[in-house]
């Protein structure tokens, strides 16, 4: 028989991340998650009300992820906007098995040496905040209002390659969301098809 204590050590090991359970869905309240980022800074997005928030999924080893990382467009995307008070949250949704998982340490030192400037780097080995927004690519993309309301989901961008010279002449649909988010606007394009590689849960 599992004793009380037991039962509570159980409990705590199972929700290091937690998310609610509603589905994610544009206009709607995104799904509540916490966990605690790779610097150890505790994470919530009940915390986070009062803020518009950017989720980006995201595995370095993508071609895709190359692509936007290797021409700095993800980076100056972070800057420019974090710089306004955006939250930039970069998730890896990737598990052990499937080797994409990067430990905290790991996907800090990844993402310094990247330059990224998000202000949190979460590692969902477990998959939980993934799966709760039905992230499907690196990268998937998700805007959240000031009022937790999910207002964007899908693609970076209009062009969907690898080809980092194609950022010149794509539309930026996540700018485009956050600039009209910021100005108090509704979301002209809230929902896209997002590319790249499948989130390896």
């Amino acid at each position: 028989m599992m004793t009380a204590r037991n039962m509570f050590a159980a409990m705590v090991s199972a929700i290091s991340i937690s998310v609610s359970a509603h589905a994610a869905e544009v206009g709607k309240p995104a799904p509540a998650f916490s966990a605690k980022d790779a610097k150890g800074v505790d994470v919530s997005l009940e915390s986070l009300k009062g803020k518009v928030v950017v989720l980006e999924w995201i595995n370095h080893g993508c071609p895709f992820v190359v692509k936007h990382y290797g021409s700095q467009n993800m980076q100056k995307l972070q800057q420019t906007y974090t710089e306004k008070g955006v939250v930039w949250i970069s998730i890896n949704s990737g598990s052990k098995a499937s080797g994409s998982y990067t430990d905290d340490a790991a996907f800090l030192k990844m993402s310094t040496d990247k330059g990224s400037k998000a202000s949190h780097l979460i590692a969902d080995e477990s998959g939980t905040i993934g799966k709760a927004y039905s992230a499907k690519t690196t990268p998937h993309m998700f805007v959240i209002n000031k009022e937790g309301v999910l207002v964007y989901n899908g693609a970076i961008d209009s062009k969907k390659t690898t080809n980092a010279a194609d950022i010149a002449t794509s539309d930026n649909y996540v700018a485009k969301a956050l600039d009209e988010v910021l100005a108090g606007k509704d979301v002209t394009t809230a929902k896209t098809e997002p590319y790249g590689c499948g989130v390896k849960y």
